[in-house]
């Protein structure tokens, strides 16, 4: 039967056939594509350089020596990726469904700014650490999810364009943190930076056993791969898909669209909220400006470079916490602004979208069709 089907070139046939060879092409595709596009950016990035008098392999050099070249610097980088995991997470979640959130950045201080704000009365009353994280840790979270929700609830109830949205509830989380730190929940005992008043040595949430790594990697990492579970192997995630590929025929199947928008993008502040929480109670010990450092927004490109997939989300940002992390040894040697390394994730970021025009146009990646003899 499916030697007769082959010879007819029948559909069944070329299913039966290729489906193995289609997922291992598209798969192919997702991979070769964003690595060309970081190929073309070195290479942009190299003429830079050049044009400033640099050399490039010095460059790139110092940076493969800074992130990853000492156990010092691999855990500075890996320190600095926690927050990329979760902010890029925040990016990838809304994608599966449709949905281009950069808003991030303002659900991480939203959610910095909350936690440190609750832990206030528990510090001063002296509760314990541990409870106090916790209570931390869901106000962040919380606070970070309905920042975000806010954005899918406009998107659903008005059409309000949620990229626009969410960059624009970015500045006013910033401006609500700014706010308060510079007026009621100033510490008037330091007069230097305005800022809440600080946790206190007993109340940082301590590293990993044998690292200097604070525990948001790890959370970072098992979302990572629960997020990617629950979109991948449920049916709460096959209906964000059908969603994403087509709202109408998902609407006409019965599926509560505009609810599965708005949890996704609960889902994604709760993840940047998260960040927020590990920044203040991990990092910064109090909330202030600091806490605006952009993470939020190279998590956007993270998850673009990741193809918003939450397991391929960590090696990427860890590789963008090695180049983050980096800077400063590059201002030293080069000297060059430390501001240089976002020249290059800016640039990246360019070539990665203008990158996206080339899915599909190379026969190399395209599964063969129906009337193909092997």
């Amino acid at each position: 039967m499916a030697e007769i089907a082959n010879q007819l070139g029948t559909p069944l046939a070329g299913t039966r056939m290729n489906d193995l060879s289609i997922r291992v092409r598209r798969s192919a595709e997702y991979i070769a594509i964003p690595l060309f596009a970081l190929a073309v950016s070195a290479v942009l990035f190299s003429f830079f350089l050049l044009a400033l008098g640099k050399s490039p392999a010095d460059f790139f050099q110092l940076v493969i020596r800074g992130g990853f070249g000492t156990a010092f610097s691999l855990q500075n980088t890996l320190q600095r990726s926690a927050p990329l995991i979760l902010t890029a997470l925040a990016v990838a979640v809304p994608a599966r469904i449709g949905l281009v959130i950069i808003g991030g950045e303002g659900a991480l201080v939203m959610g910095g700014f909350a936690a440190a704000a609750l832990a206030i009365p528990m510090v001063v009353g002296h509760w314990p650490p541990l409870l106090t994280w916790l209570i931390m840790a869901i106000a962040a979270a919380l606070v970070g999810g309905i920042w975000i929700g806010i954005v899918g609830y406009l998107r659903h109830a008005r059409g309000v364009n949620e990229t626009i949205s969410s960059l624009l509830m970015t500045y006013i989380g910033i401006a609500i943190m700014n706010f308060f730190v510079e007026g009621a929940l100033r510490d008037l005992t330091n007069p230097n930076k305005p800022s809440t008043m600080p946790l206190g040595d007993d109340y940082m949430l301590g590293k990993m056993p044998g690292t200097d790594v604070h525990w948001g990697l790890a959370v970072g990492i098992i979302l990572a791969i629960l997020l990617q579970i629950l979109l991948a192997r449920t049916t709460f995630g096959f209906a964000v898909r059908v969603a994403g590929g087509n709202a109408r025929a998902a609407l006409a199947q019965g599926l509560p669209v505009g609810k599965l928008i708005v949890i996704c993008c609960m889902i994604a502040g709760a993840c940047a909220g998260l960040a927020g929480f590990f920044e203040v109670a991990a990092i910064q010990g109090r909330a202030n400006a600091s806490l605006v450092a952009g993470y939020g927004f190279t998590g956007i490109l993270v998850a673009f470079l990741a193809r918003h997939n939450p397991i391929a989300i960590i090696p990427v940002a860890i590789m963008f916490g090695g180049i983050v992390a980096s800077g400063g040894l590059i201002q030293r040697r080069m000297d060059l602004p430390d501001a240089t390394v976002l020249v290059l994730q800016g640039l990246t970021f360019v070539v990665l979208l203008t990158s996206e025009t080339l899915y599909g146009r190379f026969k190399i990646f395209q599964p063969p069709t129906t009337g193909d003899r092997t």
